[in-house]
């Protein structure tokens, strides 16, 4: 994870190359708790647990903020002591290495809370 967690985002347009599958599964292996959901575009997947709602808000703005800087933006669901993320890449709409070092980060915000 740690070299994940030394890259940032770099501009995804149109026509970019999508992570290959068999890379995907290996840069998984770097990431606690995260799925590939393939139902309609590949998106990395996880929830968030906390104690309390108000950790849960806390979370979600560390996410926004993360994803201002990086200038790669999920999908965030907020519920009682969950944050549910979801990574992907709307114009390759699919995953990019973009969605991975978000997840890392993300990753990262979650256990220095």
């Amino acid at each position: 994870m740690k070299k994940l967690l030394e890259r940032t985002c770099s501009a995804c347009e149109i026509g970019a190359p999508l992570v290959p599958h068999e890379e995907q599964v290996l840069l998984l292996k770097d990431l606690k708790g995260w799925r590939i959901d393939n139902k309609d575009i590949s998106k990395l997947v996880k929830c968030f647990k906390f104690d309390h709602y108000n950790q849960s808000i806390e979370f979600a703005n560390k996410i926004a903020e993360l994803a201002d800087l990086e200038d790669h933006h999920p999908k965030i669901t907020i519920e009682w002591g969950i944050v549910g993320l979801e990574w992907w890449s709307h114009k390759i709409k699919g995953l990019h290495m973009n969605d991975f070092i978000c997840a890392a980060k993300s990753d990262y915000l979650y256990e220095s809370n």
